[in-house]
């Protein structure tokens, strides 16, 4: 065991974490292309509210993506729990969103709390808030399946100058 690369961390710990940082890359990018298309097809801006500020909407998307990074690190280590993993994904990045919203819309605009929560609640039932946890639910379910194959023994893909010369 002391030849161990790995060190004393078991390994489908490791492999959670890694799932998890690989599918919240893939959450980001899709958030950022959804938005984009729905910007674009609707003509609308994610954030409708000028005196909000510019980062706002960035800021709601990525505690969304920290969100997705946390509770998939903690929940792929049993990746047999499909339905309650992609569930807890998408209402965590939810409410992520709608929280940094809220905090945002008042730091900028310096409005009251009620108008706050009423904008960060607008923004998270419009077309914007409701692609967030769609993306999250679509990148939970194919993380589990990546952790389920994991855990069944399936390899990391090697690059050709790794694959041995038989092969």
């Amino acid at each position: 065991m002391a030849d161990d690369p790995r060190g004393s961390e078991p390994q489908p710990t490791r492999d959670a974490w890694v799932v998890a940082s690989f599918a919240a890359a893939l959450d980001l990018a899709l958030v950022v292309c959804g938005f984009g298309f729905v910007s674009l097809l609707l003509d609308l801006e994610v954030v409708g509210d000028p005196a909000v500020g510019l980062l706002v909407g960035p800021a709601a998307v990525g505690a969304s993506v920290v969100a997705v990074f946390i509770a998939l690190g903690v929940l792929l280590r049993r990746p047999e729990r499909m339905a309650g993993t992609v569930l807890v994904a998408a209402v965590a990045s939810w409410i992520a969103f709608v929280a940094v919203a809220a905090i945002g819309h008042l730091l900028g605009s310096s409005s009251a709390v009620f108008a706050s929560l009423r904008f960060a609640f607008v923004l998270g039932a419009g077309w914007f808030g409701l692609l967030v946890p769609a993306c999250a639910a679509l990148t939970a379910s194919l993380a589990v399946l990546v952790a389920r194959g994991r855990r069944g023994g399936m390899e990391r893909p090697r690059w050709p100058w790794e694959r041995d010369e038989e092969e």
